[in-house]
């Protein structure tokens, strides 16, 4: 069984920052690309950012600029630091892994973290 946990979400006010982290647990051999998604009330899940083993990113053009992800290997764990938060970006943000276990592999969801942008 493998697990994902989000947490760093919360209430902030417009222009500041918040740091979610999503850590990754169970049964697994290695952790190919893990991704940030959001999901606005009344909207569709959308793409936020991905990051490969390797450390290569990709962002959706919303965020560009003001997102940062990142990943710490060793500890399964990844991060999505986020600047100049804008209300728009208000949603329900939710981590994804294609994880590698001993017998296969599967992506996988967290259960989301709310951040919540006042302006």
């Amino acid at each position: 069984q493998v697990q994902l946990v989000e947490s760093g979400g919360g209430l902030v006010q417009a222009g500041g920052s918040l740091r979610l982290s999503c850590a990754a647990s169970g049964s697994i051999f290695s952790i190919n690309a893990m991704r940030w998604y959001r999901q606005a009330p009344g909207k569709q899940r959308e793409f936020v950012a991905t990051v490969t083993s390797g450390g290569s990113t990709n962002y959706a053009d919303s965020v560009k600029g003001r997102f940062i992800i990142s990943r710490d290997n060793a500890k399964n764990t990844m991060y999505l630091q986020m600047n100049s938060l804008k209300p728009e970006d208000t949603a329900v943000y939710y981590c994804n892994a294609d994880v590698l276990r001993v017998y296969g592999g599967d992506t996988y969801w967290g259960q989301g973290t709310q951040v919540t942008i006042s302006s």
